[in-house]
């Protein structure tokens, strides 16, 4: 089985620059799963008639590598280790889960070496093939840097670790190759030299094709794009982080520092670990059920958070959607995202989620939902804005002579 055969429809979407050439502004490729959708301005390309679901693709960072704007996070695959509140799930699932993501038209997943110490990388590739697609037809992300071991040499971002993890995790997806790989977390005591050489061995070996980074700070990644670009080693193409309406904090560094150096954004856990379904607001858990009843992660500010769901709600009824869907909408647009990651128990669970693409937010919908969410300003952010209004007021009065 491989992904839907679409009729193509070529189409860009672009500006004329005064010099006559052509500059494309944005261009995406969509693809419709499930009945007619509404019309979404810059979307463009593939098209499968009768359904219901666009799903759109973007480039990963500054590559050719186009990535459905949903991702399915496979930490729910496999049971036991760490993320034991979150997993549990069989082969059997993980196949019919990941059946429903590529009918609707996702060709990207993601896993690490650490979900289920191992078992989510065999359960992902296990359903692949039990799926009959193409390879080619997938893009395969993992990570590392987490513990698979109780030894000083079992964790890291370090050369060993990294050759060694590669290899394991390789074996346990039964592929030839990973096409995005991704450092899980900052590592204090290997430098970042170290790291950014180790990955462009691999990526020069053909075992991994794009590297990323997951959970570190703006000025880490700065840091070691400077270094593989002084050096020609492969560059850090994505960034997977945290960010949800209530955990915005990304967006004082990092989302900056993305839009500079063209770098993808992955979105891990969009509804807060199940707050921004609804179900836990005033301290309500779910009757005592879900998932942060035993796993409280992320933490979110419920003073903060109940204001938000308040003010999701009445947009929530006016598209007939669950508030979970708009969560995700809000996140879809936003510019800076390239891919949300979206994770699921039950078949239900995916299609709520799988149905946000098609929410199309007004502006004022989406005015309203910045103001409940918005961070409070901090230095030297509010310096930024103050001292920038003198140039700005002068920048409006330019005169470009031709």
């Amino acid at each position: 089985m491989s992904l839907p055969s679409p009729n193509w429809v070529p189409a860009f979407a672009g500006v004329v620059s005064a010099e006559g050439s052509f500059r494309q502004d944005y261009f995406a490729i969509a693809i419709v799963a499930h009945t007619a959708a509404p019309h979404i301005p810059n979307a463009a390309g593939a098209v499968i008639s009768g359904k219901d679901i666009l799903m759109r693709y973007n480039p990963l960072g500054r590559t050719g590598l186009f990535v459905s704007e949903l991702c399915l996070g496979t930490m729910t695959f496999g049971s036991g280790g760490r993320f034991q509140a979150i997993a549990g799930l069989g082969q059997s699932e993980a196949d019919a889960l990941l059946k429903g993501a590529i009918d609707a038209g996702v060709n990207f997943i993601d896993t690490a070496n650490v979900y289920s110490e191992g078992q989510s990388e065999e359960l992902t590739g296990q359903a692949i093939r039990n799926l009959g697609l193409r390879r080619e037809d997938v893009v395969l992300a993992t990570k590392v840097f987490g513990s698979m071991g109780e030894g000083p040499l079992d964790a890291g971002a370090n050369r060993g670790h990294i050759m060694d993890q590669v290899k394991a995790s390789l074996k346990r997806l039964n592929t030839d190759h990973i096409d995005l790989y991704q450092i899980h977390g900052w590592d204090a005591y290997t430098p970042i030299e170290e790291t950014v050489r180790a990955l462009d061995d691999l990526v020069r070996q053909g075992l991994v094709r794009y590297v990323g980074v997951s959970n570190w700070a703006a000025w880490q990644i700065a840091k070691a794009l400077g270094i593989a670009e002084r050096t020609g080693a492969a560059r850090f193409q994505s960034v997977q982080s945290y960010y949800t309406l209530v955990g915005r904090d990304l967006e004082r560094e990092l989302v900056p520092m993305m839009q500079s150096e063209g770098l993808g954004l992955m979105v891990w856990s969009p509804l807060a670990g199940g707050y921004l379904s609804g179900k836990y607001r005033g301290g309500a858990e779910g009757g005592g059920k879900g998932r942060r009843e035993a796993f409280t992660f992320p933490p979110v500010d419920e003073t903060r958070g109940s204001a938000v769901l308040d003010a999701m709600d009445p947009i929530a009824h006016a598209h007939g959607v669950s508030v979970a869907q708009v969560a995700l909408a809000w996140l879809l647009h936003q510019p800076v995202v390239t891919s949300v990651i979206i994770g699921a128990k039950r078949q239900d669970q995916l299609d709520d989620n799988l149905a946000a693409v098609a929410i199309e937010l007004t502006e004022a919908e989406l005015r309203a939902l910045d103001e409940v969410s918005r961070l409070p300003a901090e230095y030297p952010g509010w310096m930024f804005g103050m001292q920038g209004a003198y140039r700005g007021k002068w920048a409006t009065q330019v005169r470009h002579k031709g």
